[in-house]
């Protein structure tokens, strides 16, 4: 019967401290502490888990996972060294591509543009690039003509619509000596579809069809590289090392690691950091439990004297605080984990009607490969940072609730 006595007698002391305002304050904010960190805490390891399955699903679907490029020379067998990626285990797809470096012109001057030729029936084994345009759009890719797609950023920025022409200016290959460039030369490009991916990418890169690529830089049946997709992105740069020492010509190696690795690093140095000051928040809201707990020991001396008297044990007198703080405890993560929840569920449309209220930006898509602000809820992340939360609220009870223990009973009733 300790368990069930304690676990009485504590809620009882537990509603009862609601009369002494001050003691009621305290326990307010520690209450309110716990339940404010396990909520922000719940919703920045969603926002994280966003930003790593956008950079997973929607950056690195897009862009090679890892690739091989000619080093002086294009790659002229291109479907040999594709079959061989085939044969390692770990790599699902391989396609060629054709890059190229171009200026296309905008009011103010000119712009980068990185130009990439693709052929759509070999893109779609290593790319999702078909989900984030038309069937029109992709399927202009597959022809011989003139056609471009461009990012929804960089053509609402260069003020074009589809159908409408630009120039691009590439520098040309010297078709009588292999490797070499001539001076940059103007194409005219149709614009045929747009691409709606977000970020960064819409403004640097634009799509051409591969054959019409290779006509601009002389390289016949030849192309700049082979790229590849794996099964799992951190075994890209194994992959794709095991491919090129595997070729008879020299190759540059390439893996995203290199390219968008400091992504990756950087949102898990955000985790962390954020986890860390959470957690601090978290320990000083339950630091306040121990100040709760200390008011109320005091609060209760006599109580605690007449209950020892009547044969109630000291372990007993632990357990009534201990279930006190334990309620604090039980509380703040119960409300902080319904609202992290909530609020990690819809933070995206959230992020949204604030960006439209105060008419913000949150996410740039000139800074940031995403332009809005994802979120995905892990359970186990729930339950992590609640266990944590009310483990270290526990604690906290463990002093004033053995203090309790060790108070007089003569002293006490005869300090009263």
């Amino acid at each position: 019967m300790k368990g069930p006595l304690a676990l009485s007698i504590g809620w009882r002391f537990y509603r009862a401290r609601q009369s002494n305002s001050f003691i009621s304050f305290i326990s307010f904010a520690s209450t309110a502490g716990i339940a404010l960190g396990v909520a922000v805490l719940i919703v920045v390891l969603s926002a994280m888990n966003g930003f790593e399955r956008e950079l997973e699903q929607r950056l690195l679907g897009v862009i090679p996972q890892a690739d091989i490029v000619g080093v002086n020379e294009p790659i002229v067998d291109w479907q040999i060294v594709a079959q061989g990626a085939l044969q390692i285990e770990g790599i699902r797809g391989a396609a060629p591509f054709i890059r190229m470096q171009g200026l296309v012109q905008k009011p103010g001057g000119f712009q980068g543009l990185s130009v990439v030729g693709i052929a759509p029936e070999e893109e779609a084994k290593v790319s999702t690039l078909a989900q984030f345009m038309t069937d029109e759009s992709w399927q202009s890719l597959a022809q011989d003509d003139n056609h471009i797609v461009l990012g929804k950023s960089l053509l609402k920025k260069l003020g074009l619509e589809i159908g409408d022409t630009l120039a691009l200016y590439v520098q040309d290959m010297d078709p009588e000596n292999a490797g070499s460039l001539r001076a940059a030369k103007s194409h005219r490009f149709v614009v045929s579809g747009v691409y709606a991916l977000g970020g960064e990418l819409e403004l640097t890169t634009a799509y051409i069809p591969m054959r019409y690529a290779a006509q601009i830089l002389n390289l016949h049946s030849g192309v700049t590289g082979v790229r590849i997709s794996v099964d799992q992105l951190f075994d890209a740069p194994a992959k794709v090392r095991e491919l090129g020492y595997a070729q008879k010509q020299s190759v540059y190696i390439s893996d995203w690691t290199r390219t968008q690795g400091h992504l990756y690093q950087d949102i898990q140095l955000v985790r962390t950091v954020m986890y860390l000051v959470l957690v601090l928040v978290i320990g000083v809201a339950c630091f306040n439990i121990v100040s709760t707990l200390v008011m109320a020991v005091r609060d209760k001396a006599s109580e605690i004297a007449i209950l020892m008297t009547m044969g109630l044990s000291r372990l007993s007198i632990m357990g009534i605080f201990m279930v006190q703080g334990a309620l604090n405890g039980l509380l703040g993560c119960g409300l902080g984990g319904i609202i992290g929840i909530s609020v990690a569920l819809n933070l995206s449309g959230i992020a949204s009607t604030i960006e439209q209220l105060l008419g913000i930006e949150l996410l740039s898509a000139d800074v940031y490969f995403v332009d809005f602000l994802p979120s995905e809820l892990h359970a186990t992340d729930a339950i992590l940072v609640i266990t944590m939360a009310f483990v270290m609220s526990l604690i906290a009870t463990l002093y004033p609730a053995w203090k309790a223990s060790q108070i007089g009973p003569a002293q006490a009733l005869a300090g009263r």
